[in-house]
Parts: structure tokens; C-alpha cells; sequence
């Protein structure tokens, strides 16, 4: 049975034709908050087929320096592995003569995260100015 206006009214016969917003509400702010959330999960980016050349890569004088951190967290530069309290100084060394000063670091996924701190930090004591991380790609 519809509502009514109470009986004092003139207009007492007309049912009432007003619209509950309160549910409409409730259920956008529900939605907005789920696009919130989702919204970051989303991948970003548009997926391409690149062009396949039979070209060869650039050969590049300066070889990247790459500081590797190993899951037993024993550093390296390169190849070469360095005791932690020497990495400073030999990044120095090594930065002395370059221009850019930009090093690569590579950290295994179980390297305790002290010691990639670590690492980075003495980096960027030695005076890096850029500091790239090495990831591998995702596997699908």
C-alpha cells in the first residue's frame, strides 16, 4: 500500500512519489571503493608485437658495472667477488675514472635485505649517482 500524506493535509488523497537515494548511495560508494582497490592491480601499458631484425647489438666500450648480491650475501663487482668492508673503497676507485657513475645491481630474491641495504649504501657512499636494479622478466 502506498504512503500517504497525514490527514490534515489538503492533498491527503495523493500517494507520495519521492525516490529513497540512500541504497543508490550505498551501492556507488561500494563500487568506488572495489575500483579503488583494483585500479593499482591493473596493468599499465599498451601489449605490442615489436618487429623482429636481423641486426647485432651495439658494442659498447665501457662494460656496465654490475654489483651482484648473492643469496649467502657475498658481494660482487662484475666477476670479481669483493669482501664487504672493501666494496666502498674499490667502488670509489673504479668511480674515479669514470664519467657517468652508474652502476647495475643485481640481488638474488633470498639475499638477506641487510645486506643489500648494505651494498647500496656503500654505492652511493662512493659517490653513484644512478643506480639501475636488475630484474628478470615476468614468466607468463
Amino acid at each position: 500500500m502506498p504512503a500517504t500524506r497525514p490527514l490534515g493535509d489538503a492533498r491527503a488523497a495523493q500517494p507520495l512519489s519521492e525516490i529513497n537515494v540512500t541504497p543508490f548511495v550505498d551501492v556507488m560508494l561500494v563500487l568506488l571503493v572495489i575500483f579503488m582497490i583494483t585500479a593499482p592491480m591493473m596493468h599499465q601499458g599498451i601489449d605490442i608485437d615489436l618487429p623482429e631484425t636481423t641486426t647485432q647489438p651495439l658494442r659498447v666500450r665501457n662494460e656496465p658495472l654490475i654489483l651482484t648480491v648473492r643469496k649467502d650475501g657475498t658481494v660482487y663487482l662484475n666477476r670479481t667477488e669483493v669482501p664487504a668492508a672493501e666494496l666502498q673503497a674499490k667502488l670509489e676507485a673504479i668511480f674515479d675514472g669514470q664519467d657517468d657513475q652508474e652502476i647495475f645491481l643485481r640481488a638474488d630474491a633470498a639475499a638477506p635485505y641487510g645486506k643489500v641495504a648494505q651494498a647500496m649504501a656503500a654505492a652511493r657512499e662512493a659517490g653513484a649517482k644512478k643506480l639501475g636494479m636488475v630484474t628478470e622478466p615476468e614468466r607468463r
